[in-house]
């Protein structure tokens, strides 16, 4: 191991991590903030280990010296989609930005490895403002489906164990199993229309319980709790009937009127 204070050289990545990681989650509350599908269901961010870093620079014969531009994912993010099609937004998504620059992509989902491994990796550029001044980071993105992350996390655990040299029958059970995560995928991906409108429903009906709620509690505010208690009756006997998406939002307007009305009043008195 080189003299180097590793501490202080993963500063910059580390802060590339946490940004790259606001940055996508924002994104994807943005996109449902605007009602707007989102391709992203979670995003994580990890730095590579220093035992990791030095075991691939010599696996590929990077120099220390080197390490900054031979090893391309110290920095790394994975942005998790439920369908297959999400993934091919997001590169586009990504290709577009103008806060990170794409130096060369790798498609391991149509040109998956013998293991059974599929991923979608970007190798961006990133610039970090330090303490130092700025410095471009390389940084590793990978877009991944649900059923291939669950995958990828059993693979590299067996991998772990086993020091890279996993046991034959083991190989040929985790490729059946990607074989079938990748069946899986296309699956959903021929419903996924359905599944996407359920969820938007879904979504909608929660966000419809949660004003409801919140504005009979404010009615309470107003010196309403008649009122309020009324519409706690009402809102308890349409959720103990399965809730019924249209009589839920009938409801909501009809607490919100009175909401309104309330205002109305406490601001004539004021």
């Amino acid at each position: 191991m080189d003299g180097r204070d590793w501490g202080k050289f993963l500063i910059p990545y580390e802060q590339a991590v946490e940004e790259l990681k606001v940055k996508f989650k924002t994104m994807r509350n943005e996109m449902k903030k605007r009602d707007q599908y989102s391709p992203i269901e979670f995003v994580t961010g990890r730095l590579k280990r220093v035992s990791s870093i030095l075991e691939k620079a010599k696996r590929l014969n990077v120099p220390m010296e080197k390490i900054e531009e031979g090893i391309e994912d110290i920095a790394g993010i994975r942005i998790m989609c439920q369908f297959v099609e999400d993934i091919d937004q997001m590169i586009e998504l990504i290709r577009k930005r103008k806060d990170m620059k794409v130096l060369y992509e790798k498609d391991y989902i149509k040109n998956y490895k013998p293991s059974g491994y599929r991923s979608y990796h970007i190798i961006v550029e990133y610039p970090v403002q330090s303490a130092l001044g700025m410095k471009q980071i390389l940084a590793e993105i990978q877009l991944r489906t649900l059923s291939m992350n669950f995958w990828a996390t059993i693979e590299h655990s067996l991998s772990y164990k086993f020091r890279g040299n996993l046991p034959e029958h083991i190989r040929e059970r985790l490729q059946r199993a990607a074989e079938a995560v990748t069946k899986l995928d296309e699956e959903m991906s021929s419903i996924r229309d359905e599944i996407v409108e359920a969820q938007k429903l879904f979504e909608d009906q929660a966000l419809i319980v949660s004003e409801v709620l919140n504005d009979i509690q404010r009615l309470y505010f107003f010196n309403r709790a008649k009122e309020a208690q009324q519409y706690q009756i009402r809102f308890s006997e349409l959720w103990g009937s399965a809730g019924d998406a249209g009589a839920l939002k009938e409801l909501s307007e009809q607490v919100r009127a009175t909401l309104s009305e309330a205002r109305r009043e406490n601001e004539s008195k004021l």
